[in-house]
């Protein structure tokens, strides 16, 4: 669902939209923008990664812009990238991407997100959905999202009832 006409890209990168949106060929597209139980959600992960930045050697960001293909623009809820790249936009494949599910998008728009997100390189991506209190993983090898009761990556483990609201 486009929300402008067509933009250049050059001045989608060089605008801020509230809230930001993603661009798709062209054309922008609306990002479902949280209720309490997301963005509790994502305050709650981004803030699991933060005190493991140096001794996994990551950085952590929420609504980060990837350029994932030459004339797309993704945003991610969180992203998890090696602390070498100092990009604004990352046009590298972060190692992790967190998507965390508003109560209205039960995965159609995400499964477009997901599918540039693989073409990227992303190796793991984790989906979180706070309203069913159920997550769900895919990866480079296992490309159909699988549901799991505990998330894993680089030694760490996230239990779901660490970071979800009540």
């Amino acid at each position: 669902m486009g929300i402008a006409a067509r933009v250049p890209l050059e001045e989608y990168l060089n605008t801020s939209y509230e809230p930001d949106c993603d661009y798709v060929d062209g054309v922008l597209e609306d990002r479902n923008v949280g209720k309490r139980k997301h963005g509790e959600t994502q305050a709650a992960i981004a803030a699991f990664f933060f005190p493991l930045k140096k001794r996994l050697h990551i950085r952590v960001a929420t609504e980060l812009r990837m350029r994932v293909a030459k004339e797309r623009i993704r945003i991610p809820d969180i992203a998890i990238f090696p602390d070498s790249e100092d990009a604004e936009v990352l046009s590298n494949p972060p190692l992790l991407c967190i998507e965390i599910l508003p109560p209205d998008d039960r995965f159609g728009r995400l499964q477009k997100c997901i599918a540039d997100y693989l073409t990227f390189g992303v190796p793991e991506i984790w989906i979180i959905d706070p309203y069913e209190r159920e997550a769900f993983e895919v990866t480079e090898e296992c490309q159909s999202a699988q549901q799991v009761t505990e998330l894993r990556w680089k030694g760490i483990t996230l239990r779901l009832s660490e970071v979800l609201p009540d």
